[in-house]
């Protein structure tokens, strides 16, 4: 009997490995949308990295990112069913909870556990605390979470929110409008300010001031992975294969920065690298990084502290209604510890 040839041999078992990959059930994708927090940058890389990296797919979800206008205007968005995801504002989730308590997105991670609200002023203004901006004209989108939580800080700090004149801005505008003095003082995120200052040719370690809402004691959380109501509780394995993806992204970016910022180079070609790298490691350390992140991992929250903040909320603009923890946020979704970051650059 003549034995078949090595590479009969091996063909034929090309033959039945195809036909048995070929025979597996393919798992569709799923569409997902989700709106980031601001424009395609830097602190964002790694949805991006996630999702060329395949981690996503790999868990049955097609996720389209789109760009966005402030994190408090994310919030709204996927209430209104515009998205399934965004990268918001928690304490905008916050206030609406308050207001329209029905079919309610829900926070399933918080990303940014430290407060980075605060108010740039030229570092020669007079103005050095809260009772300096009375009367002064700040500057802010409309949008700008800052903005929407002056009364908060106000409340905290000992002043009144009508005493300091508002005045409405493009968002990308502020610094340059402050530094021509076209206004005393602007909104903000404190990363997003350092390095508009930057851009703007200021140095924002000797030429501008932060008036931090965390120095008057409003520790507050912030941006957080924002889910709608019907993804919540219609398709809860997407949320929680979202979350794994995701994470996985931000443990491949604390390991490398540069391949985050590449693939963030891929939807924003004419970004600068450099910059966005340093506003990546910056977000990381001084927005994400906090003490909860070692005890309880990465989107993780310290039950007394939210519900703590939601009374700060809830008070400080004159809501009705306190909403319940749970209706803002749930563990739920998350991946066990051993799978999201206990420390940060």
């Amino acid at each position: 009997m003549t034995r078949p040839s090595r590479r009969a041999f091996i063909a034929g078992g090309t033959a039945l490995t195809t036909a048995a990959i070929l025979s597996r059930p393919v798992r569709a994708a799923t569409p997902l949308k989700m709106i980031l927090n601001w424009k395609y940058e830097g602190p964002q890389g790694y949805f991006f990295l996630a999702q060329d990296k395949g981690y996503f797919a790999d868990e049955g979800i097609d996720v389209a990112f789109d760009q966005g206008n402030g994190s408090g205007a994310a919030v709204p968005q996927v209430a209104n069913g515009a998205y399934d995801l965004g990268f918001g504002d928690i304490n905008a989730l916050i206030e609406l909870g308050s207001k329209q308590p029905a079919n309610l997105p829900l926070a399933v991670a918080v990303m940014y556990n430290r407060t980075p609200f605060c108010i740039a002023v030229k570092a020669d203004s007079p103005i050095k605390t809260a009772a300096d901006l009375v009367g002064k004209n700040i500057g802010g989108a409309a949008n700008d979470g800052a903005r929407k939580l002056f009364p908060a800080y106000c409340a905290l700090a000992g002043i009144k929110p009508d005493s300091v004149n508002i005045t409405t801005i493009q968002p990308n505008l502020g610094i340059q409008m402050m530094n021509r003095g076209e206004v005393d003082g602007v909104f903000g995120y404190i990363t997003t300010l350092w390095f508009g200052a930057k851009l703007s040719g200021l140095d924002p370690e000797t030429q501008i001031r932060f008036i931090k809402f965390s120095d008057s004691g409003l520790n507050l959380l912030s941006n957080s992975i924002i889910v709608s109501h019907a993804l919540a509780t219609e398709k809860p394995a997407l949320v929680r294969g979202f979350l794994k993806a995701m994470f996985k992204g931000v443990r491949d970016t604390i390991a490398d920065p540069d391949a985050a910022i590449a693939a963030l180079s891929k939807r924003e070609p004419l970004i600068k690298p450099g910059l966005e790298r340093d506003k990546l490691l910056f977000t990381m350390h001084n927005d994400m990084g906090d003490p909860v992140v070692a005890g309880a991992g990465l989107g993780a929250v310290d039950p007394a502290r939210l519900a703590k903040a939601i009374n700060i909320v809830v008070s400080a603009n004159g809501l009705a209604v306190t909403p319940p923890a749970a209706s803002i946020f749930s563990p739920d979704f998350l991946p066990p510890m051993a799978d999201r970051p206990v420390s940060l650059p």
